[in-house]
Order: structure tokens, then C-alpha cells, then sequence
């Protein structure tokens, strides 16, 4: 099939041009294996001028037969602004088999596409396939991993491995050791089956950013579906990570997390199983940070001030449940673009 594929890449800029260009170009490399690449550029509401400077970047003649911009009006959010793109190419006259989210702040390795085109190639029943994401060092980042729930939740409060292998002896976290399935991989390099969301959906429109490619491939593997991690995809991040948040093994560097993270989390576990589950996986994770506490207290813990800090927030943001939460807001493929997202109602 190499050589015939029809791909598409979408790229979500908000206030981050000069990267968004350099990724592109980056990704221009792959276009001598996959002729059938294209790509748009989501200008998702940045309001500073990135959507001019766009439109100007891909002047350049090595983009602008293959790049086309979507400037929006709105910051309606991460998995919004996919679904802006991937609409428009799923409804058009010559609609891709594959679609490639890619991160603006990231430089795909040469092969790095068409790696993961070969793995959906031969597993027919594999809907999303991601990379392995590298920090600016050269080491691996957090890729691929398991989904949350209220006993892993336990584990990430009380950060003993004890704990962890009491109630998830189960790998969280891939740092791109092994190619293989997995339960949810990162929605920075990931390729979808276009069917697939034809089938299922596109990205939940509740979730302004964090938990909705979760929540995605969540639904993906609930229809049936796999999921994959194929570490020869390489991409590192040149710029840093697109959110600050998720992925690094650099715990001490991370910013705090928003409050729409919380709601987001809360979202997740809301759709996935119940407004109390919500509760329920808020409280989990607040039993194991009483047991770090608790160690500490005597000891035998050291100062976790990430953690200190999402306990506070999580009594603040993760306990109070919202009655949109249980209401799902799934674009479908067939839906018009341009209606708002369902979390500014």
C-alpha cells in the first residue's frame, strides 16, 4: 500500500507559529515515501497574529503545494479544533484512509509516518497507532499508557511501590521500550483510521484540552477496536511539550496543572463510568496521598510538593461534580463544521 496512501496530517496551532512551520517542514521529509500526504494547518483561535504569520509561512515552495491553513475564529479548545480539520477532510471529494495529529512543537524523524502507516496497514483492526515522543535530550518521554481509574489513581497519589503492586503491578507508563498494544497512546504523533472514526466518532467537544484522546481511544477500544505504540516512530519535541504536563519523566519541572485539567479528569471518569465514578477516582487518589502523608509523617517519604500541590487542587476542582459531565458531546463525521463546542454552553 506504501506509495498509494492517502494521508492527512492535521496540526493545531494556538500562539505558536514559528514551530508549526518548522514541524511542517520536518514532516516535508516524509512526502518521498507518501506521495498521497497532505496537511492542514488549524489556526485554533490564537488572536496574536499566528494566523497571518501562516499564511505567509506556507508560501514557501516547500509547503504550498501540500499545506493548506484553516484559520478559526475561536480557542475552542484542543480536540475542537481537530474536529474543524478532520471534518472537512472526512466530508470532501477525495477523503484520506489515514489522519496524523501531529504537535506543533515537534520534529518527526525521517520514516517516522510511514512506521506508523505500516503498522495500520497490517492490523486492520488497529484504529489509532502513536510514536514515541523524545525529550529535547534525546531521552524517551511517557508515549503510551493505561487508562485511569480509581486503583491507579491510588498509586499516583501514594507514589510507594508497594501500593503499586498491591493495586496495579500493571506497566502505567511506556517510555517506547516495546511496540505492542496498549490501552491509550499520545495524542502528539498519533495515526487514526479514518473508518474508525467514521464508526465511532470524533474528539468529545466537553473537553476544552487534557483527557480527550483519552476519552477517544477509550470509546475505540470499547467498539472493538485496538490501539498501538510503535516506538520506531520517533518525534522528539524541539520546543518543549506542547502542554508542559503529560509525558515528561522531569516530575520537579512541570508547571501547575490548570483548573480545566481537573474538570477535564473529572469529564473522563464521568463518561467512562459514572458522576460518583468521578468521585470515587477523586477520593481514591486522595487515600493514597494520605498513605504518602502518612509515611512521611514518619519518615519515610521525601517532600512530593507536585503532589502537595494537586491534593489541594483536587479538593478544590475534582470533588464537585458537574451535571454536563454525564452528557456526552461526540462530533460525528457527518455533522456540520463551525458549531461551537459543547463546553461553552
Amino acid at each position: 500500500m506504501a506509495g498509494t496512501r492517502r494521508i492527512a496530517t492535521v496540526m493545531v496551532n494556538y500562539r505558536t507559529p514559528a514551530l508549526a512551520l518548522e514541524a511542517l517542514r520536518a514532516l516535508g521529509g516524509e512526502r518521498a515515501a507518501e506521495p498521497g500526504l497532505r496537511a492542514i494547518l488549524v489556526d485554533g483561535g490564537s488572536g496574536d497574529g499566528s494566523a497571518e504569520k501562516l499564511a505567509e509561512g506556507i508560501r514557501d515552495p516547500a509547503l504550498a503545494d501540500w499545506v493548506e491553513l484553516l484559520p478559526l475564529a475561536m480557542n475552542g479548545g484542543f480536540g475542537w479544533a481537530n474536529n474543524q480539520a478532520i471534518l472537512r477532510l472526512l466530508q470532501g471529494d477525495d477523503p484520506p484512509d489515514y489522519i496524523h495529529l501531529l504537535n506543533p512543537d515537534t520534529a518527526i524523524e525521517p520514516g517516522g509516518l510511514s512506521t506508523l502507516a505500516a503498522v495500520l496497514d497490517s492490523h486492520p483492526r488497529c484504529a489509532a497507532v502513536g510514536s514515541l515522543l523524545l525529550e529535547p535530550d534525546g531521552s524517551a518521554a511517557g508515549s503510551a499508557f493505561a487508562f485511569p481509574n480509581a486503583r491507579r489513581e491510588i498509586v499516583r497519589g501514594a507514589r510507594m511501590g508497594l501500593i503499586q503492586r498491591l493495586f496495579a503491578p500493571e506497566r502505567l507508563v511506556s517510555f517506547g521500550e516495546e511496540a505492542g498494544e496498549v490501552e491509550w497512546a499520545t495524542g502528539a504523533s498519533v495515526l487514526f483510521r479514518s473508518s474508525a472514526l467514521r464508526e465511532v466518532g470524533l474528539f468529545d467537544t466537553g473537553f476544552f484540552l487534557y483527557f480527550e484522546e483519552t476519552e477517544l481511544m477509550w470509546r475505540l477500544r470499547a467498539a472493538g477496536w485496538s490501539i498501538r505504540h510503535e516506538p520506531a516512530s520517533r518525534v522528539p519535541h524541539v520546543g518543549g511539550a506542547a502542554t508542559g504536563v503529560n509525558g515528561t519523566r522531569r516530575t520537579a519541572l512541570r508547571p501547575p496543572l490548570p483548573r480545566y485539567w481537573y474538570a477535564s479528569r473529572r469529564r473522563f471518569f464521568a463518561l467512562t463510568g459514572s458522576r460518583t465514578g468521578a468521585i470515587g477516582a477523586s477520593l481514591a487518589w486522595l487515600s493514597g496521598y494520605a498513605l504518602l502523608m502518612a509515611r512521611k509523617l514518619f519518615g519515610g517519604a521525601r517532600q512530593h510538593a507536585i503532589v502537595e500541590r494537586e491534593a489541594r487542587a483536587l479538593l478544590a476542582y475534582g470533588l464537585a461534580p458537574d451535571a454536563r459531565d454525564r452528557t456526552p458531546a461526540i462530533t460525528r463525521w457527518t455533522d456540520a463544521p463551525g458549531a461551537p463546542p459543547a463546553w461553552m454552553a
